[in-house]
């Protein structure tokens, strides 16, 4: 198509909620817009009525709106359009290349059970003679609208995968419309590709065996051919077509999840498209000024959600720390965890100590929960190191306690903390020769925080604060004894 302005646009159907896929194609189609100062269109292909849903239509928008891809015109939807499908259908019939075809459903079953059988590809072609339709003079027929197809060859350079061809011949005589009122996918997108004046059209591979149908269509209405661009499919870490099973979700789970979106937008940028540089933590200006669709690749993506979850870690460090505490609450709150004051200096110590652990948001409530709790539910074993005995693990934390108490409630910082207790770590830890400092730095830690993993007990003890800290040594001595396991 020969035009001055890149137009293109991503067009979801809100059968349901909008998935990776469709959000990566979305991306892609916004990037090269931006790249090349075109407009970026949406048009909602809700023309299956039964299937079409405003809270999937919803869940598109929020979506887009979430990975910041904003689009330049009205939203275009297909179930407002019929009046024009309707004009196109009968151009198609009055040129005569399109008609009513009348055949059965029995029957159409019996020719693709019989191509079946002779390993050809299922498809139909009608075996009589065509007359052009003339709406002023003609009943008008009963049966699907099908398009006559001239057959020969079909031959496009797609901007991913270079020269493509098909045999025309082999889509046989393919359906169009229901009726005049009722457009196909496939007749739908031409026509509105050619109203919008879209200039590219970048999908997924998954629509490649469109693109001949679409063509032939093109020149029978004298439309102009788009250029072509069909991007690689995504693919879990099986290298299958991306699934449930693989853990794909509705797209704007992800948010939900705690996924940032200039995360998410950097992680789908690089499905399917890489810089020469092969840089992977990118900015959203730097990744539309290095984004070319000829260093799309035509392989499969995969879906790594370690990969994900490393990158949104990556971001999650660089976010300034009010922002990481205010984005945090949410999941705070909906663990059931009671804060009151939500920008305080303390909650904001909280995010701060997790915060180079984060892979994603979701995470902070469960591993900061020890901070909210006034009283702590774990295994007692867990305080057992190595082969510490239940009078030694007792004795280690009492010394804790006494020394913890005389400590000013001013000195609680991880610094004078650290100061004061690890000298008594290594005194405390003297067997023989040798010094292990565990004996006395792992009791602790588990006393604060009931967990078997989390952060180090100098930061821990300045959040939790002199009264808290002491409370919960004591209460750690009080356990009953047990066969504890040993850690090591």
């Amino acid at each position: 198509m020969a035009q001055d302005t890149v137009r293109v646009r991503i067009a979801p159907s809100p059968t349901g909620p909008m998935h990776v896929g469709t959000a990566r194609t979305a991306l892609f189609n916004w990037l090269f817009a931006r790249k090349n100062k075109g407009v970026f269109l949406l048009r909602i292909e809700d023309t299956d009525k039964e299937r079409s849903k405003k809270e999937h239509e919803g869940t598109i928008l929020r979506g887009l709106e979430w990975l910041g891809l904003n689009y330049d015109e009205e939203i275009v939807r297909q179930s407002e359009r019929g009046k024009t499908y309707q004009a196109y259908i009968r151009k198609l019939l009055e040129s005569g290349n399109a008609f009513y075809c009348s055949h059965s459903k029995e029957e159409l079953t019996k020719e693709k059970e019989e191509q079946t059988a002779k390993h050809e590809a299922p498809r139909h072609k009608c075996n009589f003679q065509f007359s052009i339709f003339n709406f002023q003079t003609t009943p008008k027929p009963h049966g699907i609208i099908r398009f006559k197809n001239p057959g020969g060859k079909i031959k496009f350079n797609d901007l991913v995968r270079g020269e493509i061809e098909f045999d025309a011949e082999l889509l046989g005589d393919f359906s169009v419309a229901k009726d005049e009122n009722t457009p196909l996918y496939n007749f739908a997108a031409v026509v509105d590709d050619f109203e919008m004046k879209v200039s590219h059209v970048i999908r997924g591979e998954d629509h490649l065996s469109n693109t001949p149908k679409q063509i032939l269509m093109q020149r029978s209405l004298a439309l102009p051919q788009p250029e072509y661009a069909h991007l690689s499919m995504i693919l879990g870490s099986d290298k299958s077509k991306l699934s449930k099973r693989h853990g794909a979700t509705a797209f704007f789970s992800y948010k939900e999840m705690g996924y940032l979106p200039d995360a998410m937008f950097n992680f789908l940028a690089l499905l399917g498209w890489a810089p020469d540089d092969n840089k992977e933590i990118m900015t959203r200006e730097e990744i539309t000024e290095k984004f070319s669709l000829d260093a799309a690749q035509k392989s499969g993506a995969i879906f790594n959600i370690e990969k994900l979850d490393w990158m949104n870690g990556e971001y999650i460090r660089k976010m300034p720390l009010t922002e990481l505490t205010k984005l945090c609450v949410p999941y705070f709150t909906d663990y059931g965890l009671r804060i009151t004051d939500y920008d305080s200096d303390w909650l904001k110590k909280i995010v701060a100590l997790e915060q180079p652990r984060l892979k994603k948001l979701s995470d902070i409530a469960e591993s900061t929960r020890f901070f909210f709790q006034e009283k702590l539910d774990y295994d007692p074993q867990l305080l057992r190191w190595k082969d510490m005995n239940d009078n030694e693990i007792r004795e280690s934390l009492g010394r804790l306690e006494k020394l913890l108490d005389e400590i000013p409630q001013e000195h609680y910082t991880k610094e004078k903390l650290g100061e004061i207790i690890m000298p008594k770590a290594e005194e405390w830890g003297r067997v023989g020769v040798k010094i292990d400092r565990g004996r006395t730095l792992w009791p602790l830690r588990v006393a604060l925080t009931g967990l078997k993993a989390s952060p180090g007990p100098f930061e821990v003890a300045e959040i939790l604060g002199k009264k808290t800290c002491l409370t919960r040594l004591r209460e750690a001595q009080y356990f009953s004894p047990t066969e504890f396991s040993i850690i090591n």
